[in-house]
């Protein structure tokens, strides 16, 4: 499964990086990408800082701050990741306005994610069929007695 993602990963980047070659040239291509990687940066950097004092500041949100949390951190991963797609989804990730609309799908996979993994109290109901049998206790049961150990006579 991690080959084929990784062998999915470098023919899109490659695709890309030929069409672009394509269309502009190997000059503007470097210069792109170079220029993506350096405002990815710039951007990681900036939204760490700004994710930080909001977290210092105190959490209003926690679901909101985690979910941003998160997109934060993976943007800032895809950004490092060599490559035009990885750059640009990374980001999207990074953008404040983007990363807002990405907040519902997120957590929405994230949490079909732990459901397969946790089991939730109080979600399915599931019981037993059976009947209840009286039991009457007359009283705490004697303990067993053991035959008392006489000395031998001498």
């Amino acid at each position: 499964m991690v080959m084929r993602l990784f062998l999915l990963y470098v023919v899109v980047e490659m695709a890309v990086i030929v069409a672009l070659t394509a269309t502009i040239g190997f000059g503007w291509t470097v210069l792109a990408l170079a220029g993506a990687f350096a405002l990815g940066l710039v951007l990681a950097g900036s939204q760490l800082r700004r994710q930080l004092t909001r977290l210092r500041a105190g959490i209003t949100d926690p679901g909101a701050q985690v979910t941003d949390s998160a997109l934060i951190a993976l943007g800032t991963l895809l950004v490092f990741i060599p490559g035009l797609v990885t750059t640009a989804l990374g980001l999207l990730m990074l953008a404040p306005p983007t990363r807002s609309a990405m907040r519902p799908l997120a957590a929405g996979l994230a949490s079909r994610g732990l459901s397969r993994h946790v089991t939730f109290v109080g979600g399915r109901r599931e019981y037993i069929d059976g009947e209840v049998i009286e039991v009457h206790d007359h009283g705490p049961a004697a303990a067993p007695t053991r035959p008392a150990i006489r000395p031998e006579p001498e």
